[in-house]
């Protein structure tokens, strides 16, 4: 009698588990497409998103019929991030070093590009989809110009110097965000491949 009454309820269960795991899933796909879009603002996007996936995978284990996120799948966002951090790195340290940037130069030019990526995710390029964020990286890489120029200038050097550091710390920060947005586009697309597959 007992086992026909566990049996009645077990569908239900079952419903319940699975509706409570696409829930979650959706969330955190939500938070992925947060992480995805703070990179364009220079914020480290791609880290929110390797916790987000750390803590998934903590609380919802790859066991079947689940919609998981495996180990393998958390160590290879983690390894992705590091590699979003280098390319960005890389980009503006060589950008710098070329120009000869003061650090109050290096300064102005991180506010100039978060205000600038900020400005750019309103004012929007008239292009369907893309439009606001092809403008919030140009708009990032001309603030980096403008901040980097004001703060040569600021720090008394010549209108030649500040616009070589200027011109750098555009490119810097163009070609960094693009790393950053291009690595980050593969950490969501490696864990909505693995909760597609089922704890990968």
């Amino acid at each position: 009698m007992r086992l026909a009454k566990a049996r009645r309820h077990e569908p239900a269960v079952v419903w319940y588990d699975s509706y409570m795991d696409i829930t979650w899933a959706v969330l955190l796909v939500i938070v992925l497409l947060i992480g995805w879009t703070l990179n364009l603002f220079g914020l480290p996007g791609n880290w929110l998103n390797v916790v987000a996936t750390l803590v998934y995978a903590l609380l919802i284990p790859p066991t079947a019929g689940r919609v998981s996120v495996g180990w393998i799948v958390v160590a290879a966002v983690i390894g992705l991030a590091l590699l979003g951090e280098v390319i960005e790195f890389v980009a503006g340290a060589a950008g710098a070093k070329k120009a000869g940037g003061s650090r109050r130069g290096a300064v102005l030019a991180l506010v100039g590009g978060l205000v600038g990526a900020i400005v750019g995710m309103f004012v929007g390029i008239p292009i369907p989809v893309v439009g606001s964020i092809l403008a919030a990286l140009l708009f990032a890489g001309v603030g980096s110009l403008a901040g980097a120029i004001l703060g040569e200038t600021w720090a008394g050097r010549d209108a030649q110097h500040s616009w070589e550091v200027g011109k750098a710390a555009f490119w810097g920060r163009l070609l960094g965000t693009l790393g950053k947005i291009l690595v980050g586009s593969f950490v969501v697309s490696v864990v909505l491949a693995a909760l597609v597959f089922e704890g990968i």
